[in-house]
C-alpha cells in the first residue's frame, strides 16, 4: 500500500499497520461509529377539530419511556371546505398542538397563558393607534392567535433564539486537512425559517411576537427543528435538545394532490442529516373513497410523490453523498391517513370486527394486497397491526358510524386508514399501536403511534479518514 521509505518515515510496517487502529473490522470500531436513537412516530386525522386547552398529550407521546425523536404528522387539522383550501391556511390550531406537544415534552403549562397575554397585548397597541398591525381572524372565525402564530410559537420552542440550521455545515476537504479538529466538530448549525411554518413572514407583528421567544427558558429537554403545514396536513418534528447540533441538511418538501392538486390531499417531506445518517419522514393524506376502484387512486397518490418529491442540493462539497429524492435516504419513515379500505363489505366487516378477526379483516385490507400485488409500496415494511381499525368513529364516541341507526348513505366501512411503513437497514420497529382514550374521541379517527430503534453513523471509520488522506498526500502534485 505504502513504499518502504513512506512506512519507514511513517514508523509503520505491514505486520504494524493494522495494529495503529485498534478494533478495525471489529464490534468495537463499529460501536463507536454507531449509536442508536429511539424514535417515536405518531399519525392522527384529527376531523377538522381544534384541540381543547385541557388535552394532556403524555400518554399519547408515552413519555413513560421516552424517545430521543418525536416526528408527529396530523391530517384534516382545519376542515378542508374551500376557504382553508381556496383561500387562507388558518394556522391556529397548529399553534395550539404545538404549544400542547411543548407542554408534554418539556413541561411547561404557561404557554397558552403567555400567547393569550401577547395576543391581548397587540390587540391593544391595534386599538391605540401606536402600531400600524391588525389581528386577523382565521377562517375558523377564531381570534385566539394572530395571524402570525404558528411562526411565532415555532420560534418560541427552538433551542436558541434566532438561531437558523444551515441547510449544509459539510467540512470541505480543503477546511478538513488546515484546520484544526474540523474533522471531529461540526460548523455552528442555524436554524431556517422555511423549514418550520408555511408562514411567509413576520409581517408588522414581529416585535411584539420576539417578546414571547424566550419564554420556554434554557430547561427545554426537546427542541423544534420542523413545523410545516400545507392546508390540513401537518408535520412538526422535535428532537432531544443535544442533537440538534448534530442535525443537517434540513429540507422540506410539499407535494400537492387532491381537487385540481390544490392540496387538500398530499404530503409533506423532511429530509435531513443526522450524525452521518440521511432521514426521510414523509406524512401524508391520501386519496379518500370505498368504491372499487378507489385504492387505484391512492396507489397513483403515492406514485407521483414518489416521483415529484425532490429536496434541493445545497451542499458546498463537491460529490458529497446527499440525497435528493426519498428513496435516497438511509432511512424512511411513511405515515398518515393513507385511506387504504377494507374490501368487504359493511355488515360482514362489522360481524368480523365484534369476534375481533384481525387476520381475516386484514386479508381484505387493501394497503396489504397491493403491497404483496408489487402496485405500491414495494420493498416497504409495516409491522404486524393487533389493533381494531381506527376510521370510522362517530364522533365523542367509542362506536363506528354505522353501528347505529343512520341511513346507509352515511355509513362508512370500519378500516386501517391510518398507517406507518418503514424503508431501510438499521431499522427495528419496537412497537405498532393505536392509542385509545375519550380525550381522544372528538375526532371520527384514532391516532396511531410507532417507536423505533433507527441505527446512525456517528462518523466514518478512522481507517477510511486515515486512507484517504494517505493516499492523497502520495498523488502527484
Amino acid at each position: 500500500m505504502f513504499s518502504a521509505k513512506d512506512r519507514s518515515r511513517r514508523g509503520i510496517n505491514h505486520s504494524s499497520e493494522i495494529e495503529a487502529f485498534p478494533g478495525f473490522g471489529t464490534e468495537m470500531q463499529a460501536d463507536r461509529n454507531a449509536k442508536t436513537l429511539k424514535t417515536f412516530v405518531a399519525t392522527w386525522n384529527v376531523g377538522g377539530k381544534p384541540p381543547e386547552n385541557s388535552l394532556v398529550l403524555d400518554d399519547f407521546l408515552q413519555l413513560s419511556a421516552p424517545s430521543d425523536i418525536y416526528v408527529l404528522g396530523f391530517q384534516e387539522i382545519v376542515p378542508l371546505n374551500a376557504g382553508n383550501v381556496l383561500v387562507l391556511e388558518d394556522s391556529e390550531p397548529a399553534a395550539r398542538w404545538l404549544a400542547l406537544i411543548n407542554q408534554s415534552l418539556n413541561g411547561s403549562n404557561n404557554h397558552f397563558q403567555t400567547l393569550r397575554k401577547t395576543t391581548s397585548m397587540m390587540d391593544a397597541k391595534t386599538c391605540h393607534g401606536t402600531r400600524a398591525a391588525k389581528l386577523t381572524s382565521t377562517p375558523s372565525g377564531s381570534l385566539f392567535f394572530p395571524k402570525y402564530s404558528l411562526k411565532a410559537v415555532s420560534k418560541q420552542f427552538r433551542t436558541e433564539s434566532k438561531k437558523r440550521l444551515k441547510t449544509c455545515n459539510c467540512v470541505s476537504e480543503l477546511e478538513r486537512r488546515y484546520t484544526r479538529d474540523s474533522c471531529f466538530r461540526c460548523q455552528q448549525s442555524n436554524f431556517s425559517d422555511d423549514d418550520f411554518s408555511s408562514e411567509e413572514d413576520d409581517g408588522p407583528n414581529s416585535v411584539v411576537l420576539s417578546e414571547i421567544i424566550n419564554s420556554s427558558g434554557h430547561n427545554q429537554k426537546y427542541s423544534l427543528i420542523v413545523s410545516k403545514q400545507m392546508v390540513g396536513i401537518f408535520l412538526t418534528i422535535w428532537v432531544r435538545r443535544e442533537l440538534v447540533q448534530h442535525i443537517s441538511h434540513l429540507k422540506t418538501s410539499c407535494i400537492s394532490r387532491g381537487i385540481m392538486g390544490l392540496g387538500n390531499k398530499g404530503c409533506i417531506a423532511v429530509s435531513m442529516l443526522l450524525y452521518k445518517t440521511s432521514f426521510c419522514f414523509i406524512c401524508s393524506h391520501l386519496a379518500s373513497g370505498e368504491k372499487e376502484g378507489d385504492e387505484l387512486r391512492r396507489n397513483l397518490d403515492v406514485i407521483e410523490i414518489l416521483k415529484c418529491t425532490y429536496f434541493p442540493r445545497r451542499c458546498k462539497v463537491p460529490n458529497s453523498r446527499i440525497p435528493e429524492r426519498i428513496l435516497e435516504h438511509d432511512r424512511i419513515v411513511w405515515f398518515g391517513d393513507l385511506n387504504y379500505r377494507i374490501a368487504l363489505n359493511h355488515t360482514e366487516t362489522l360481524k368480523l370486527l365484534k369476534k375481533r378477526e384481525w387476520e381475516t379483516l386484514l386479508s381484505k385490507d387493501q394497503l396489504k394486497i397491493e403491497r404483496e400485488a408489487g402496485r405500491v409500496f414495494k420493498g416497504w415494511r409495516e409491522g404486524l397491526i393487533k389493533f381494531a381499525p381506527t376510521y370510522k368513529y362517530s364522533y365523542n364516541s367509542d362506536s363506528y358510524l354505522g353501528e347505529t341507526n343512520i341511513s346507509p348513505s352515511k355509513r362508512r366501512t370500519p378500516a386501517w386508514c391510518d398507517r406507518i411503513l418503514w424503508k431501510g437497514d438499521g431499522v427495528h420497529q419496537l412497537s405498532y399501536e393505536r392509542k385509545d382514550s375519550n380525550r381522544y374521541q372528538f375526532s371520527d379517527h384514532r391516532p396511531v403511534c410507532a417507536t423505533f430503534s433507527m441505527e446512525v453513523s456517528v462518523r466514518e471509520s478512522s481507517y477510511s479518514n486515515f486512507l484517504k488522506i494517505e493516499v492523497e498526500e502520495l498523488l502527484p502534485k
